[in-house]
Formats: structure tokens, sequence, C-alpha cells
């Protein structure tokens, strides 16, 4: 037991946020359309920094921030949620510390939680990365593997790590040793606080679309897909409309980002 399983009221009703019906069997393809269906309708994003929210690292409060309050999240909050739900329905699952890649190399550990979730084969599973694979990827594997978001391949380090590289491009070095939400609370609160932590920089909400993805940094709305690139600037009100048409996130006032003093 990893301490993560729900209540089947908050399963179902996670489910049902989902738009799925509750799976027969925890098995391969059960986890991919979870995991697919999971990136198009619950967004990424990190309002809750600017709203002034607390965030908790626990199954029951992450996973009614999905269901009741019809929110997202970061890595903790989407991947905490999703483990929750995949253990519940039978998955085994493993929590992950990842470091991700920035311009001098990979960054603190706690930077990122990724899951490992056995069918009974070992993928990795992230939908808490922005943009990412839209499918899970084998674990095990040291091939390139084709996904509709790019061409992703998994490297083990000379330490015994895994590095997921997507079209080339390293992107974080998974630890595998098991951790638990509690691990990942310092590097949560980092993240939500410190004026160097870029969640903290602006605004942002973001998921897959059928063709593309469809996000709002701070006021500006950007929409790719089949037909290219559109990029618009909103205003007033047309910010918080755009939340709630475009990622169903009711809000009563727009998060804006904190200004934040020299010695802050």
């Amino acid at each position: 037991m990893n301490g993560l399983r729900i209540d089947s009221s908050r399963s179902g009703a996670y489910l049902a946020r989902l738009g799925v019906c509750s799976p027969e069997r925890p098995d391969a393809e059960t986890l991919r359309r979870l995991h697919r269906q999971h990136l198009l309708t619950v967004p990424f994003e990190n309002l809750s920094v600017h709203l002034g929210e607390d965030i908790v690292l626990e199954p029951e409060a992450l996973t009614d921030k999905i269901t009741e309050s019809r929110r997202g999240g970061f890595c903790y909050e989407l991947n905490g949620a999703f483990a929750a739900l995949l253990s519940t329905l039978g998955f085994p699952v493993t929590l992950l510390a990842a470091r991700v890649f920035g311009a001098d190399g990979p960054g603190p550990l706690f930077d990122h939680l990724a899951l490992r979730v056995e069918t009974p084969q070992p993928w990795l599973v992230d939908v808490g990365f922005g943009r990412h694979s839209e499918y899970p990827l084998r674990l095990d594997s040291r091939d390139e593997q084709v996904d509709p978001g790019g061409l992703f391949r998994i490297e083990e380090t000379p330490q015994g790590d895994l590095d997921v590289h997507r079209d080339g491009v390293p992107q974080y070095r998974i630890e595998q040793r098991p951790r638990t939400l509690a691990d990942f609370e310092l590097g949560c609160w980092w993240h939500r606080t410190s004026p160097k932590s870029h969640f903290t920089q602006s605004t942002v909400c973001s998921r897959l679309t059928g063709d593309g993805r469809i996000t709002l940094s701070g006021s500006t709305l950007t929409v790719t897909g089949a037909a290219g690139r559109h990029e618009e600037e909103l205003a007033g009100d047309a910010v918080r409309s755009a939340y709630r048409e475009h990622f169903g996130i009711v809000l009563d006032r727009v998060p804006v980002r904190k200004q934040r003093g020299p010695g802050s």
C-alpha cells in the first residue's frame, strides 16, 4: 500500500471529470486512455500561487481540487492526484522525484514529481509537465519512442538515474527511489513562494487539445493546432471569461502576479 488510495465517491467523481467510465481492468490500454484524457481535460495551471491559495499534498485535497473545484494544478498536484486515482483503480504506482534540466543542467531534487506505473510493464506517467508526451512512455526501453508530443528517449545515467529526452533535448532526470507525497512538500513550498521560482514569475494555464494546445499566460491567449499558431492579447474581464470558456475554471477575480520587493 502506498497511502494514495481515495474512496469510491472521489474516484467516481474523478472519472466523471475526465469523461470516462470506470475501467474494467488496470491494463496498458486503460492507462493510455486515462493519461491522454487527463491532459485534454485537466489543465496545467499555477493559479493558486497567485490567488494566495494553500496547496495541500494529500490525496483527498488534491483530488477534491480537480473534482469539486474543477481546477488543475502543477506537477505535485496533477501527478499526485492522478497517482491516487490510478492506485484506487488497481494500478501499482510509485512516486518518483525528478530534476528538471535548465541552462546549467539538472536542477535540485524534488523539482518535479513523476510516476512509475506498472501494467505489469513499467511506464513513465506524467500529466503534470505541461508540454510532454501524450501517452505513457516505457521506462524499461532505451529505444526512441514516437509520441504525438515528440520523439522521446530515456537514457540511464552512470549513477542509475534516468534522463528523459524529447526531440533530442533533455527534459528531466528521474531518481528511481520510491518517494511519498510528504517528500515533495519542501519543493512545492519553494516553487509557490520563492521569487526565483518560474511559477511565481507569471500565471499560466494550459491544456492539450485535439490537434494542439491552448495556453493562457498572463493576459496572452495562445492557440496552436492544425491551422497554425494564433496569439491574442486579452484585456479586462476577457481574461476571466477565457479561463471559464477554455479551461472550465470559474474565478471571482483574475489572478495577478504578486510584485515582490528587492529583498523578498
